[in-house]
Parts: C-alpha cells; sequence; structure tokens
C-alpha cells in the first residue's frame, strides 16, 4: 500500500524539538521515509534524548544545538545537520514560546515596557522564523523542491488580550511565510502555517493544565473541549511535509479544537 504521507527521503531539520510538541513532530516525520531529522534545541541534551528515541526506534536523527533568534547560530547548525544528514528539503520553524530566559517584565502591558523587553517574544518567533529560513532555502532552490512548515498561533489570528507582542511576532511570521510562498513557488518549494491553540506541553502543564477550573474555564471557548495534543499538531506537520503537499501553499491551517474559524 502506497504511504499517501511519504516524505521521499528528504531530511527534515526540526526547531525546538527537544520536548513536547517540537518532539512529537520529529518522532513523527522520521517514521515517514526521512532521511534523516535534525533535532535542534537550545539544550543539547535534550535535543540528544529525542535523537536517540529516534534511532531506537530505527530511524536517523542528529542532534544539533542552536538559538534560534541568534543568526550565526543557526547557520552553524545547519551546516553541521548538513554535513551529517544531507541537504535539508524539510524545515519546521517550531521552537516559539518566550525563548528560554524570558524577560520578566514580559507580564506587563507593552507599553510600559521597551524594545530590550520585546526581545523575548519577538527573537524567538519571528527572528527565528527568518534565520532558519534563510539557511535552508539556498539548498531547497538547488534541489528544485522544498518544505517549510511555520508553527504559530491563533493569538496571531485572533489577537489574545494581554498578548500584543506574542501575537505580532505570530502574525508577522505568518505573513513572512506567504511573501515566501509566492517567491519559492518556481522552485516547488511550499512554505505554510499552522497556527495552534492551547496544546499540551511543558510549559502550559505547569501553567494551566494543573489547574482544572481555569482548564474549565479556558476550555468553554473551544467546541472539542480537550486541549491539544502534540500529536495533532505533527499530523498536520506530516501531511504538509509529505508528497501529499505539492500544490497547497501560503496557507494558515487552525488546528485548535475549533477555538477560532477560518472562513
Amino acid at each position: 500500500m502506497t504511504d499517501i504521507l511519504d516524505l521521499a527521503g528528504r531530511v527534515a531539520f526540526v526547531t525546538g524539538a527537544g520536548q513536547g510538541v517540537g518532539r512529537q513532530i520529529a518522532l513523527h516525520l522520521a517514521s515517514h521515509n526521512s532521511n534523516g531529522v535534525a533535532v535542534n534545541d537550545y539544550f543539547l541534551d535534550r535535543a540528544e534524548a529525542v535523537a536517540e528515541e529516534i534511532k531506537q526506534a530505527g530511524g536517523k536523527a542528529f542532534p544539533v544545538q542552536a538559538d534560534v533568534s541568534d543568526y550565526d547560530s543557526v547557520h552553524e547548525a545547519h551546516a553541521k545537520a548538513v554535513e551529517n544528514l544531507g541537504p535539508i528539503g524539510v524545515l519546521v520553524n517550531n521552537a516559539g514560546n518566550a525563548g528560554v530566559n524570558p524577560d520578566p517584565d514580559l507580564r506587563k502591558p507593552f507599553w510600559e515596557t521597551n524594545p530590550d523587553v520585546w526581545k523575548s517574544y519577538i527573537g524567538v518567533n519571528f527572528d527565528g522564523v527568518l534565520n532558519c529560513t534563510s539557511a535552508v532555502i539556498p539548498g531547497m532552490i538547488e534541489a528544485n523542491g522544498g518544505r517549510i512548515i511555520t508553527i504559530i498561533s491563533d493569538a496571531g489570528r485572533w489577537g489574545d488580550a494581554g498578548m500584543a507582542l506574542y501575537a505580532g511576532a505570530k502574525a508577522g511570521a505568518a505573513g513572512f511565510m506567504r511573501s515566501v510562498a509566492r517567491t519559492l513557488g518556481r522552485y516547488q518549494i511550499t512554505a505554510n502555517c499552522i497556527a495552534i491553540a492551547a496544546t499540551v506541553t511543558p510549559a502550559t502543564e505547569k501553567r494551566m493544565m494543573g489547574d482544572p477550573e481555569q482548564m474549565k474555564r479556558v476550555m468553554q471557548n473551544y467546541i472539542i473541549r480537550r486541549p491539544g495534543q502534540p500529536t495533532d499538531v505533527a499530523n498536520m506537520v506530516l501531511f504538509l511535509a509529505s508528497d501529499s503537499n505539492s500544490w497547497i501553499t501560503g496557507q494558515t491551517y487552525p488546528v485548535n479544537g475549533g477555538f477560532t474559524m477560518a472562513l
């Protein structure tokens, strides 16, 4: 039987893949005829653990440490990944949230802060997408094909109160991806986004999932009243990374339990 989600031997580079959603994305891609997954994380030990998990399951992986908000760090990590696995055919810009060391002033209204504080969100969620995408594009053009997938948030589509910086960075990443799609379509490179909502991750488990009453209030806004699971996101990533996606580009797919709806 033909696997419609076959990756045709493409090598994948997944950012923020040392835990949570990124880990599951890496596992999904590794199990569908990828020729290897570059597992990126800010913390090398986390990347190494996921890479080893993939290898134990019979896949091929290589751990790469990088701070996605740092251009040089990203390009060095990309070079190591290519050296060890081959040219990157799938990029998943998954790293997000507020970075490794978020500024405590992020909790304040953004107009009471300054650009040094804003960098916590913008550095990972916008600059990180630019840095990683710039690293893989030349190789994809040379190969005349590729898949670029960026994980954004419904905050960037809906505009959550009190989340202006995060929402703006995610919306900026989505706009950037639409332009990339238009620019690179001639090279058979697709570029799409996935907008997620409340999803179970190590961060949300600490902040929200441990409080049943808060979780109940949050889920009242969802048609399917459960939080998203990493597999929900990874399933869509796999589709967009596969050979099934050769004529879809410049789109944003909500994977959000019906929190918002697209026309």
